[in-house]
């Protein structure tokens, strides 16, 4: 577990997501860190929220992502809210950058009504 203490809330990893059933986001792919720092301490998982550069396949609450110097992605893209899953340390390949506060801030506004958690 030693390298989930140099993974950070924000940060965009290349993702193995295979292998994958059904509907579940297949292949290789970036995929931004969206549990907290001291989980990420505690715990032998990490929570991600795949990416995709399909700027057709954006759903309502999707959140895109402009290719920048500091995400380092290779064109526009979407974070998937709707595919919250949490992967074995193992799957992250190599981290690519990070998004910015404004991103996370819309991703954490997201995850709140996505758990029902305004209450």
């Amino acid at each position: 577990m030693s390298q989930g203490k140099n993974i950070q809330t924000g940060e965009i990893w290349l993702v193995k997501f295979d292998p994958s059933i059904g509907h579940e986001f297949q292949g290789t792919r970036p995929a931004l860190v969206v549990q907290s720092n001291a989980q990420i301490k505690k715990s032998n998982l990490v929570t991600v929220l795949p990416l995709t550069s399909n700027l057709n396949n954006k759903l309502e609450d999707d959140i895109i992502v402009k290719k920048t110097v500091l995400n380092r992605l290779l064109a526009d893209s979407v974070i998937k809210v709707y595919d919250i899953i949490s992967f074995d340390y193992s799957r992250l390949i190599k981290k690519i950058g990070f998004v910015d506060i404004g991103t996370i801030s819309n991703v954490k506004e997201y995850l709140k009504k996505h758990f029902d958690l305004f209450k």
